[in-house]
């Protein structure tokens, strides 16, 4: 009888859950799903309860997300079985045998078995079972004892203590998750702005007896109607897509990661528009959907809180008069009167400056904050077009502090995206580039907070040389304004600087900026790129090199706004992205360029000189004898000079001065100098597959080479200095480095084939946005060697098989500028060979690089 049952209740639900989804699949209705889903439960349930021939005074309780009355497909079904008291032999067998039963039926239950007490108890002990209990329903059994349980509970029920309860663990949930709703990867359920925010604001209020509903919560006049109907739609919205998620992965899973983010997009029929670089991808267009509704919950959650807050703690707060439209009511900002921002737009911005001119205010009131999200859409053309407007923007970013926090406040409010409508364009907005990994709208603002930080002393440590320059330069306002536009083009097609700059024109020419600010912040935006391709994919010991940077920039406020802004972008993309050795080429390149545009002529002959005598003076220090470097420097051309720092060139010396004939290889090792990861250099008699074999290590050890110079004395010995990072290499850098000279020189002394190259391992990133790779072989300006341009997906073992193939065709290797972007590199070799000297080899060649590289 018990297997027929069994047998019976399977089938049910097999059939009751193929029924369901196929409706959602072919009306989209996410409400139905849950209802429907949780009635099927709810029927298989009480048919095995019946059968378990439970005592009368006992009853079936749902609780949680199911005793709300939802059931997502693969959620689990949390119970609890109630009695009045503590089981018997007889009945705890009973209840054994229906718990059983239930997971044999491939229900993922849940369950606790308590009394009355016992669910008081625990209730007062553990905030999530007080929180499970507020939703319980009773799905059969004796419905006096659960009409016990709930009247025991809301006596015992704290409502001002259940506020601070919850408050806190979704102050904790949020830190969780970076404090951001713009993750790349959010958590539907979990993430800030998401299914739990919106439960929260249901549990307090359900628990304070204010509401039970968004539409009771909008008659008790907490919210709006038309913010209750937002909160509905969002919360609809955020079901659909974890419904879609479930089926999709056949599991529970919350999480919109990469994988999956396409496949859901298109199930709910968004498509891809465009091509090449201006295709938009459906992925993007349902995140960029994501991040409204979760900015939209996110401040109407806030505007809640602090109206639940003020019913469950009224407080007497003293309204002082800040001016006619504003008030400070308990350090928060608050409107005069609730039409102050429909009688005078001008406010919505006024607002935001009265709060960086007045460092006690730490916020805005329910109110303000309603009153402005309400009346934004006032921000039209002809607001735009008010002097009077346009005057209060650029003193908002002229403040001399809080300018962060009022960027942020009025993009969270959408005032930033009205007040600039091409902003408005980019909020929420991928970028699939492999190296943000922030939205466009949040990287702006993460470069306008980095570029602010370089004004503060008390952040003048994090970079102490961008600090300076900051601290001498006249109007930082204008860095500001130049970072706020130098993305804001993303997306529309074409050269997004270009764009940029039309859109930093027009803001400059309509608010008054003077002739050489406007020009300084258009060439800003126009270059924003610049810097960085210049330091780290040209060669900075080439004159004409660093001749045209320099006649680009023009003067030192222009390379030093370019500086500061290059630095500030790079470090507002990833964690990732920035390191010591990209923040020493930049500094390099502007070092350089400063003593050329004052005057210094930037000659090979000067540069020589001064690194020379530079190395020669340390290695004094190092003691070594006046003449002793001179026989092993007659073997390095001017090359090796230019190439390689004063410090570098002495620290070699010193390790090969009495040993450059030697006929056995030399490795020498060090912490580099930058602060991060380790530099090595190897000397040895060359040979073809040197670089392959030095690089067929670094694959074998995991290391990340984040730049290589290579080098061939004129007796024939190479000289080759390599920079690579480890992520344990900070823990126990001594032995590492031992172990470095001792394993590296055993390799080159042991003759052998290369070993295959790994194929490595991708990000799920990388895996999910593939980039085409591209590989350019071009003659250099001088006729004289080939640059040959890499770009791949990053992965272990790249540098390895691009060195691979060069030693197939037997080229030989002057330069490597290796350049990481995060999931994306783009090397630079200069290589030269004679399997270069006709066409049909060099097609070749980059026929072969692209199949080494491929994804």
């Amino acid at each position: 009888m018990k297997n027929e049952l069994r047998e019976q209740l399977k089938r049910q639900l097999k059939a009751d859950r193929q029924v369901v989804i196929a409706a959602f699949k072919d009306d989209g209705k996410p409400e139905k799903l849950l209802r429907s889903l949780r009635q099927s439960v709810d029927a298989v349930l009480c048919t095995a309860w019946h059968a378990a021939g439970l005592p009368a005074n006992t009853a079936l309780i749902g609780v949680g997300g199911y005793g709300r009355g939802e059931l997502f497909p693969y959620s689990d079904i949390d119970l609890l079985i109630l009695l009045e008291q503590a089981p018997d032999a007889a009945a705890t067998e009973k209840l054994e045998e229906l718990v059983q039963l239930l997971w044999d039926l491939g229900l993922e239950i849940g369950h606790s078995i308590r009394t009355v007490d016992e669910c008081l108890t625990e209730s007062a002990a553990d905030i999530t079972v007080q929180t499970s209990l507020l939703e319980a329903r009773i799905i059969c059994g004796d419905d006096v004892l659960f009409a016990e349980l709930q009247r025991r509970y809301n006596q015992a029920m704290d409502p001002r203590a259940f506020y601070h309860a919850k408050l806190l663990e979704m102050k904790q949930r949020h830190a969780k998750y970076e404090d951001t709703a713009f993750s790349l990867e959010p958590n539907c359920k979990e993430s800030p702005g998401g299914l739990r925010d919106l439960q929260v604001i249901l549990w307090l209020v359900k628990a304070a007896g204010l509401a039970t509903s968004w539409r009771t919560l909008a008659t008790s006049g907490l919210i709006t109607q038309t913010e209750a109907k937002q909160l509905m739609e969002k919360e609809g919205a955020f079901k659909d897509i974890r419904i879609r998620l479930h089926l999709h992965a056949g599991r529970r899973e919350d999480r919109l990661v990469f994988d999956v983010q396409t496949a859901i997009a298109e199930s709910l029929g968004l498509t891809a528009t465009g091509s090449g670089v201006n295709m938009r991808r459906a992925s993007e267009y349902l995140m960029q959907r994501y991040y409204w509704a979760a900015k939209t919950v996110t401040q109407l959650n806030t505007i809640l809180l602090q109206n639940i807050e003020e019913r469950l703690f009224p407080s007497e707060g003293v309204a002082v008069p800040i001016n006619e439209r504003f008030n400070d009511v308990n350090g928060l900002i608050d409107i005069a009167d609730d039409d102050t921002f429909e009688r005078t737009p001008s406010a919505m911005l006024e607002i935001f400056l009265l709060m960086t001119e007045r460092p006690s205010i730490k916020g805005m009131t329910a109110r303000a904050t309603r009153a402005l999200w309400h009346e934004r859409f006032q921000i039209d053309a002809a607001f735009r077009a008010d002097p009077v407007n346009r005057s209060l923007f650029l003193r908002i970013m002229q403040a001399p502090q809080g300018i962060i926090h009022a960027l942020r406040r009025m993009n969270d409010l959408s005032i930033l995206g009205r007040y600039l409508p091409n902003f408005r364009k980019i909020v929420g907005q991928m970028q699939h580039d492999l190296f943000h990994v922030y939205t466009v709208d949040q990287h702006i603002l993460m470069v306008v907070r980095n570029m602010r930080r370089f004004t503060m002393a008390e952040h003048a440590h994090e970079y102490p040389f961008c600090s300076q320059l900051m601290a001498n330069f006249p109007k930082p306002w204008v860095l500001f304004l130049a970072a706020l536009f130098h993305d804001i083009a993303k997306g529309r097609g074409g050269d997004h600087s270009k764009l940029g700059m039309a859109d930093a024109e027009q803001f400059c020419r309509e608010h008054g900026l003077e002739e050489e600010d406007t020009e300084l912040i258009i060439f800003l935006v126009e270059n924003h790129l610049t810097m960085s391709q210049v330091a780290q994919k040209q060669d900075l010991s080439d004159p004409d090199v660093i001749q045209a940077f320099a006649k680009l920039v023009g003067d030192e406020r222009h390379l030093t706004g370019l500086y500061l802004l290059t630095v500030a972008d790079i470090r507002g993309t990833s964690p990732k992205v920035w390191n010591a050795w990209k923040a020493k080429l930049l500094e390099d390149l502007y070092k350089i360029t400063l003593r050329v545009l004052g005057g210094e002529p930037h000659s090979a002959a000067n540069e020589l000189r001064n690194r020379q005598d530079e190395a020669l003076a340390t290695l004094r220090l190092y003691g070594l004898e006046t003449n002793a470097h001179e026989a092993f420097w007659q073997q390095l051309d001017v090359a090796y000079f230019l190439r390689h720092d004063a410090s570098d060139i002495a620290w070699q010396t010193r390790a090969l001065y009495d040993r450059f004939n030697s006929d056995k290889p030399v490795v020498k090792c060090r912490l580099a100098p930058i602060g991060e990861g380790l530099q090595i250099a190897v000397y040895i008699q060359d040979q073809p597959d040197l670089f392959a074999r030095i690089c067929s290590y670094f694959d074998r050890k995991n290391f990340s080479i984040l730049d290589a110079k290579i080098h061939t004395t004129r007796h024939g010995y190479a000289l080759d200095t390599f920079l690579v990072t480890e992520q344990n290499f900070a823990k126990s850098y001594r032995d590492i480095i031992s172990l470095i000279e001792h394993e590296l020189c055993a390799l080159l002394t042991t003759p052998g084939p290369l070993p295959a190259p790994s194929q490595g391992r991708l990000s799920r990133l990388s895996r999910t946005f593939p980039i085409q790779p591209t590989v350019d072989l071009r003659p250099d300006e001088r006729g004289q060697y080939y640059l040959l341009s890499i770009a791949a997906n990053d992965r272990t073992g790249l540098l390895y098989s691009i060195a691979n193939v060069l030693t197939k065709y037997k080229l030989n290797l002057h330069t490597a500028k290796v350049m990481t972007l995060g999931e994306r590199v783009e090397d630079v070799f200069l290589i030269d060979g004679a399997a270069l000297s006709n066409a049909r080899n060099q097609i070749q060649l980059e026929t072969d690089l692209l199949e080494a590289i491929k994804v």
